[in-house]
């Protein structure tokens, strides 16, 4: 069999997730312990880890970050007609939460300079049914969480992190997923702490702690029932099955454990391509990553922005020839077909639609070696000056 001299090989990735520790020993411990199913020790040990490291009231872990976000959807209460502020430079799983109870997302303009939700522009689209705003911080760099939080309380309204890329990343020297009255975490493959599909909900309003359970429960009081409250558990609620099994926690349990370790290798190579290519930003040939001082980067991306979409999609296409892989990040929402059923249009949200169209991720993992990461620089140097 050969290969299609079309589609070159893939010497540099765009991600490779990595062992870091004792995944597959805690993997042969949980298969020992005899329960794989749910909530057993790796998923407890999961869930305390990051209550204690990140403060966060509650952390419940889930299949993935989308039940996080339907669980918070739930938890919001949410009917049809309501409304929630959000970006619509986002992965639609924080859309279709909103959207598959019947409410209506409501798509604000992105910031220029950290790629995250406007909170200059929230109040303005904000309604009496505005219920609920969901932030989300891109590339592991915090939202500029203090004013979206005021106008929340002045509103009444419930605040959702989506922290899907911010595990371990900070606002004000306080851990993002600690801030709204929910947060979620997202732990897929190609983020930073992985387990192949995996996520958690972080309720930090103790009055939602227990609703939470029985809707992770598939609506059941399974958990009262197990804590010897009730006689029997039985269906209470609506609920889905939003409980992750013991493999995949006893996987992610390792990578928790080499956090900092993960967090040392990636700063080292954000820094190597921020050295490289930052000088290019002062020619003003191309844009690199932003974060406020006050907001400290779990360095998730090291992403470009180009002067063009023709740009752009030129270096991806020229670093493909070389045999790396690099993406671009996202479609925006509200222009998506989806979007459009929705009610909206191309050029409602100008800065979300220029910067999407001119963004280009670049390769980042642990084992991403330091000679390739330069071949990935000389190339991008090389497609632009």
């Amino acid at each position: 069999m050969t290969r299609d001299p079309a589609k070159p090989r893939i010497e540099i990735p765009f991600n490779k997730p990595s062992i870091v520790g004792k995944e597959l020993e805690y993997i042969a411990q949980a298969v020992s312990l005899g329960n794989i199913g749910a909530d057993g020790h790796f998923t407890r040990r999961c869930a305390e880890y990051l209550e204690t490291r990140f403060h966060v009231g509650k952390a419940l872990m889930t299949p993935s970050c989308t039940a996080a976000l339907e669980m918070a959807a739930i938890l919001c209460e949410l009917q049809p007609g309501d409304e929630v502020v959000m970006p619509s430079f986002t992965f639609v799983s924080t859309a279709n939460a909103v959207v598959r109870m019947g409410a209506r997302p409501v798509f604000v303009d992105i910031r220029p300079d950290t790629l995250n939700l406007d909170e200059r522009l929230i109040e303005a689209a904000l309604s009496p049914r505005t219920r609920a705003i969901f932030p989300v911080h891109y590339a592991g760099v915090a939202c500029e969480m203090d004013p979206i939080l005021e106008l929340a309380r002045d509103r009444k309204l419930l605040v959702v992190e989506d922290a899907a890329q911010g595990v371990n990343a900070y606002y004000r020297q306080r851990p993002l997923g600690s801030l709204g009255q929910l947060a979620t975490y997202s732990f897929h493959e190609t983020k930073n702490f992985v387990c192949g599909e995996g996520g958690a909900l972080c309720v930090n309003c103790p009055e939602l702690v227990e609703r939470a359970h029985i809707i992770r429960d598939k609506g059941t009081n399974r958990q009262k029932f197990f804590r010897g409250d009730v006689d029997k558990y039985s269906w209470v609620d609506v609920g889905g099955s939003y409980v992750p099994s013991e493999i995949v926690c006893a996987f992610l349990l390792a990578q928790l454990e080499a956090m900092d370790d993960i967090t040392r290798r990636r700063e080292a190579i954000f820094e190597h391509y921020d050295r490289q290519l930052r000088p290019l930003q002062q020619q003003g040939l191309l844009r690199v990553p932003y974060a406020p001082d006050h907001c400290r980067t779990n360095c998730h991306i090291y992403y470009l922005v180009l002067p063009s979409q023709e740009l752009r999609d030129g270096l991806i296409g020229r670093l493909r020839e070389q045999a790396i892989h690099a993406v671009f990040h996202y479609v925006p929402l509200h222009a998506s077909p989806m979007g459009q059923k929705l009610g909206y249009r191309e050029g409602d949200l100008p800065v979300t639609e220029s910067l999407s169209s001119r963004l280009v991720r670049l390769p980042l993992y642990l084992e991403l070696s330091t000679p390739r990461q330069q071949a990935v620089v000389d190339q991008v140097i090389r497609f632009l000056t």
